[in-house]
């Protein structure tokens, strides 16, 4: 489990398609106190390490988990948020976030709003009943407050905080991005299914 608070921006340093793909990743977490079999969020999909080094580890991803990410767009350089597995007594600065990525959303206009920057994204369909006003998201494994939703399409505003220590900095119209829809929102309209 993962609260979606983005604590270390990876780099890709090697990929390699060996049945499933292997990514190495540089990191700034120090490596002596990542166990093996660890999971780490990357770009918000939960990810087991395979091997470690100074400043690095190595995950493998399954053709299913990349062809329901985007991590397909990965490539050498490409920085990723991360984020290490919750301990007990760790803070919820966020909200529950499982690294279980439910589909990929696309940005579709972005503008800047004093200090922040508006960003519209369009959910899939299936997808976009989940999201709700002021209910939560996680994007590339960042916890996100939803402003408003219209369809498909659903606003987030990131502070300057947020793309100082995440990869949003970088963000442009047309980036694909992992989307989680909040678990609590799953739950309720299975319920109503049901009901």
């Amino acid at each position: 489990m993962f609260t979606g608070i983005v604590t270390d921006i990876g780099t890709i340093i090697e990929l390699e398609q060996q049945g499933d793909l292997r990514a190495r990743i540089r990191t700034g977490y120090d490596t002596s106190g990542i166990d093996i079999g660890a999971s780490i969020a990357s770009d918000g999909v939960c990810l087991t390490v395979i091997a470690l080094g100074d400043d690095w580890y190595d995950v493998q991803i399954s053709a299913e988990t990349v062809s329901k990410t985007n991590l397909d767009g990965w490539k050498l350089g490409s920085k990723v948020n991360l984020e290490r597995a919750l301990k007990v007594g760790d803070e919820l600065g966020g909200h529950i976030v499982s690294g279980h990525v439910d589909g990929v959303a696309e940005i579709v206009a972005m503008a800047e709003e004093g200090d922040s920057t508006r960003v519209t994204l369009r959910a899939p369909k299936d997808l976009a009943r989940f999201i709700a006003p002021k209910g939560s998201v996680a994007l590339n494994g960042t916890s996100l407050t939803v402003n408003d939703v219209d369809g498909c399409d659903f606003g987030i505003n990131f502070i300057p905080h947020t793309k100082e220590v995440t990869t949003w900095g970088a963000a442009k119209v047309g980036d694909r991005v992992n989307l989680e829809i909040d678990t609590l929102a799953r739950y309720v309209a299975r319920l109503a299914e049901v009901s």
